[in-house]
C-alpha cells in the first residue's frame, strides 16, 4: 500500500482530506465530513438520534450568553439601583452621580477585561485541566454569581450604592470570565465534532441575544415594577444556567457524542484510520496529550490566520457600528409623538431586529456552507461589510455636529441596513469559526477553539475601541 505524505494530509474529528497540493479540488478541502470519513475497525459512527446532541450544544449556546445578555440589558435596573433610591417611583429623573453616568464603561471593561485574560488561561489549560472540570467549574460559578445578584434585586441598596456597584462590578468580571472560559471550551470541544454542532452552539448564543431583546420589550411594553421584571429575567437566567449542567452531564450519555468524544489515535495516513491490535480498549488519556505540554500556538495561528483576520474584522465592523451608531439612529417621525417612534423605534429597529437577524445568518450555515475556508470570497465579503459603516452615519443618527447631513430620509433604510448588519455578520463569522478547528489535526481541535473565541474577543475590543471615535467624528 502506498504510502502518502502527512502533509499532504489533515486529520480532524469526522474527516481526513487533502491540501490544495493535492489532486483533490480546493473547494472540497476543508469541509469535509462528507469525504473521507471513515471509523475505525470495529467502531461504527451512530447517528445523532432525534438531533439530540444538536439540541444539547443549541442550549448550552442559549445559557452561556444568555446570563451575560441579562446582565448588560436590564439598563433601568441599574438607573433604579445605582440613583440611591429606595422605591422605584423614584427612578424617572435619577441624580447625576460618577457611577450612573459611567456606569457602561466600567461595566465594558469589567467584562472585556477578563475575557481576554481568561481566553489566555484556558489556552494554557486545555492539556492540564480535563474539560469537563473546567465547564461544570465555569458554569457552578455563573450560577452562583446570578443566584447572588437575584438575592440583591431585591434588597434595598440605597444606604449603600457604592458598595453594591462594587460588588457589581466584581461579579460583572467573574461572571464574564467564567463565561469566556465555559463559552470557549465547549466551542473548542466540539471542534471534535462534525459542523453542525458548533454552528448549533453558535446559533445557541444568538438566539440567547434575541431571548433577552424580547424581554427587554415584554418589560418595556408593560411592566410597572423594574424589580419585578428584573427578578424575573435574573430567575430565568438561573434557570438557564441549571439546565446547561444537566444538559453538559446528559452530552456523554449519547452514542453519537460518545463517539466523537473519543481519544485522539495517531493519524495513519493511507486513507485510514487504524486502531492499534494491542489496545483492544481505547486509554482515557490520548496519546501525547499525558504530558501536560501547552498547545503549539504558532502551527495553529499559522493555520488559521485568514480566517482570524475575518472574524476580527467582521467583529470590528460590526462592534463598531452596533450598538454604539445604531442606538442613536432617530425615527425621522419622532416629532409626532407615536409610541413607534418616540417609544419602540430604537429597541425594534436596533437590539430585538440586529439579533434576529444574526440568528438568522447563523441558522443558515446548517444548510449552506459556502465560500470555503480557504476561498478568496470569504475574506472579499467580509472587506466588503466596511460599506455599512457610512450607510449607517448617514441615517438619522443624533446628535450630530459635524456631520450635518442627512442622507436617507426614510425609516425604511436603518431597518433594512439593520437587517444586512446581522445577517451577514451572523453568517460569515459563524462559517470563519466552524472551519477553524476542522482545517488542524484533530488533537489541536479544541485548542484552536480557543484561538478563535480570542480572534472574536480582540475584534470586539477594537470595534468597540473605534466606536467611540466614530461617534466624535459625526
Amino acid at each position: 500500500m502506498a504510502i502518502v505524505s502527512e502533509d499532504d494530509f489533515h486529520q480532524s474529528s469526522n474527516s481526513t482530506y487533502r491540501t490544495a497540493s493535492s489532486s483533490l479540488r480546493a473547494d472540497q478541502e476543508a469541509l469535509l465530513e462528507k469525504l473521507l470519513d471513515r471509523p475505525p475497525p470495529g467502531l461504527q459512527r451512530p447517528k445523532d438520534r432525534f438531533s439530540g446532541t444538536y439540541i444539547i450544544f443549541f442550549g448550552l449556546g442559549i445559557g452561556g450568553l444568555l446570563p451575560w445578555n441579562f446582565f448588560v440589558t436590564a439598563q433601568e435596573y441599574w438607573i433604579f439601583k445605582l440613583s440611591n433610591c429606595s422605591s422605584p417611583a423614584t427612578v424617572e429623573e435619577p441624580k447625576g452621580s460618577d457611577i450612573l453616568n459611567y456606569f457602561e464603561s466600567y461595566l465594558a471593561v469589567a467584562s472585556t477585561v477578563p475575557s481576554v485574560l481568561c481566553l489566555l488561561v484556558n489556552f494554557l489549560l486545555v492539556n492540564r485541566v480535563p474539560i469537563h472540570v473546567r465547564v461544570l467549574a465555569s458554569l457552578t460559578v455563573m450560577l452562583a454569581i446570578f443566584v447572588v445578584m437575584t438575592v440583591l434585586v431585591k434588597v434595598d441598596t440605597s444606604s449603600w450604592t457604592h458598595s453594591f456597584f462594587a460588588v457589581t462590578i466584581v461579579c460583572m468580571a467573574i461572571l464574564s470570565g467564567t463565561s469566556t472560559i465555559f463559552n470557549s471550551s465547549v466551542f473548542g470541544m466540539t471542534g471534535s465534532f462534525p459542523m453542525r454542532n458548533s454552528q448549533a452552539l453558535i446559533s445557541g448564543g444568538a438566539m440567547g441575544g434575541t431571548l433577552s431583546a424580547v424581554a427587554s420589550l415584554v418589560d418595556l411594553a408593560g411592566a410597572s415594577d423594574v424589580t419585578d421584571s428584573t427578578l424575573a429575567f435574573f430567575l430565568t437566567a438561573d434557570v438557564f444556567l441549571a439546565l446547561c449542567i444537566g444538559l453538559y452531564l446528559l452530552l456523554p450519555r449519547l452514542d453519537y457524542a460518545r463517539y466523537y468524544m473519543r481519544p485522539v489515535w495517531p493519524a495513519v495516513f493511507s486513507g485510514e484510520e487504524q486502531l492499534p491490535q494491542d489496545f483492544p480498549n481505547p486509554p482515557l488519556v490520548a496519546p501525547g496529550s499525558s504530558d501536560s505540554q501547552t498547545p503549539p500556538l504558532l502551527p495553529i495561528l499559522k493555520k488559521t490566520a485568514g480566517l482570524g483576520f475575518c472574524i476580527i474584522y467582521l467583529l470590528f465592523i460590526t462592534s463598531l457600528v452596533f450598538p454604539a451608531i445604531l442606538s442613536n439612529i432617530e425615527s425621522l417621525s419622532k416629532g409626532s409623538g407615536s409610541p413607534w417612534s418616540t417609544k419602540f423605534f430604537v429597541p425594534l429597529t436596533t437590539f430585538l431586529l440586529y439579533n434576529f437577524a444574526d440568528l438568522c445568518g447563523r441558522q443558515i450555515t446548517a444548510w449552506i456552507q459556502v465560500p470555503g475556508p480557504r476561498s478568496k470570497v470569504l475574506p472579499g465579503l467580509v472587506l466588503l461589510r466596511t460599506c455599512l459603516v457610512p450607510l449607517f452615519v448617514f441615517c438619522n443618527y443624533q446628535p450630530r455636529v459635524h456631520l450635518h447631513t442627512v442622507v436617507f430620509q426614510s425609516d425604511v433604510y436603518p431597518v433594512l441596513f439593520t437587517s444586512l448588519l446581522g445577517l451577514s455578520n451572523g453568517y460569515l463569522s459563524t462559517l470563519a469559526l466552524i472551519y477553524g478547528p476542522k482545517i488542524v489535526p484533530r488533537e489541536l481541535a479544541e485548542a484552536t477553539g480557543v484561538v478563535m473565541s480570542f480572534y472574536m474577543c480582540l475584534g470586539l475590543v477594537l470595534g468597540s475601541a473605534c466606536s467611540a471615535l466614530l461617534v466624535h467624528l459625526i
